[in-house]
């Protein structure tokens, strides 16, 4: 074989295997997680953030009031206690290890919840990028609502893309960036057509913040507000199962449909379990068992019947809700037993990943 032969042919096997990679890849971004970087420690920040949460009240029944809030340390605002600490979201050795987690859980992008310019959030965004890109993840942003109004929501966007999606780990499909808008419900459609809808005066199509926005779906009666708002989909967030409209799996057929009739992406959540009554102790109606994973697999199992383009998880590391997938051991403070995943810290870890095959499988 002479040398043009061989160089050839060795080509032909480079392109094979890197377009192989690349589809193996881009199937994995239809599984999308919600990942939260707001834990701070004095080691690394200088002081606790949500580790020491609040104890929150009751926004009728003042019983719940003025409960103060966790110290941190061995005393946390969550349900289960992390396998790794009380971390820092801003350590490169605990981002490097979280990014090797949600890579072996199947997942393909990292959706992380977003507080704006200069917010604590914000801080390691870099870190973020350039780790979850060694580990050929993608990052996409979960917008949280501390915004006034969209005049702001845009102007914070113009900063969120000016700085950071020529990165090559910043998640875009087919060329747009993808949003999501946490309750988005709370400004009024009217406002939202104005920069959504190709017509409206202050419009974000065909600039550079022009993007799919996904709205949070809650009621029933979101159908209208996703008629006409100018979205271009929807998701469900929410980890407990009839807690809301949305999260009720059992009207997933009826906003699959909606979706498909209005051309919009719908994007059911599925989680293991909710358990968050040591920042609301007045919520156990909404505390969700995980069934030693049954609960995950029937949520799995309910949106992947539906046949949708993405599923999300909630979430990677919400640890304050208990829908975490992180790693958690068995803890004991003081009168107070954690909850634990039983012999297997790694347990969430690996049921994603099967899971996350199933539904690949199907598509």
């Amino acid at each position: 074989m002479n040398y043009c032969n061989r160089f050839l042919l060795l080509l032909t096997f480079t392109l094979f295997f890197t377009n192989s990679f690349a589809q193996q890849s881009s199937v994995r971004d239809k599984v999308q997680i919600f990942y939260y970087g707001w834990y701070a420690n004095p080691a690394t920040d200088g002081e606790y953030q949500h580790w020491n949460h609040e104890i929150l009240p009751h926004w009728s029944n003042p019983k719940w009031n003025n409960l103060g809030h966790h110290k941190g340390g061995d005393d946390i605002g969550a349900n289960f206690y992390p396998a790794l600490g009380n971390y820092s979201s801003n350590d490169a050795k605990t981002i490097e290890q979280h990014m090797k987690m949600i890579k072996d859980s199947g997942a393909g992008v990292v959706v992380v919840s977003w507080l704006g310019k200069d917010s604590f959030t914000d801080k390691s965004l870099i870190k973020y990028l350039d780790i979850a890109d060694r580990y050929d993840l993608k990052i996409a942003f979960h917008i949280e609502p501390f915004y006034k109004n969209t005049s702001e929501l845009k102007e914070q966007l113009s900063y969120l893309v000016k700085t950071y999606s020529n990165h090559h780990a910043f998640y875009k499909k087919e060329g747009k960036s993808l949003f999501y808008v946490y309750d988005s419900y709370k400004i009024p459609k009217e406002e939202w057509v104005k920069i959504l809808s190709a017509n409206g005066e202050k419009t974000v199509r065909n600039t550079d913040l022009d993007a799919l926005y996904i709205g949070l779906w809650v009621e029933k009666d979101d159908a209208e507000f996703f008629d006409s708002a100018g979205f271009d989909g929807f998701y469900t967030y929410f980890a407990s199962e009839g807690f809301v409209y949305g999260s009720t799996t059992s009207n997933w057929d009826f906003m699959a449909n909606f979706a498909k009739d209005h051309h919009l992406i719908f994007i059911p959540c599925v989680g293991p379990g909710y358990s968050d009554t040591r920042i609301r102790p007045w919520n156990e109606a909404n505390f969700k068992s995980r069934d030693n994973g049954k609960y995950y697999e029937k949520m799995f199992d309910a949106a992947i019947k539906v046949n949708p383009e993405f599923i999300g998880i909630t979430s990677f590391n919400e640890w304050h809700e208990g829908t975490q997938i992180e790693p958690a051991v068995p803890k004991k403070a003081g009168d107070f037993k954690y909850e634990d995943y039983g012999k297997d810290p790694l347990f969430y870890i690996k049921e994603t990943k099967r899971l996350t095959d199933k539904f690949l499988k199907k598509r």
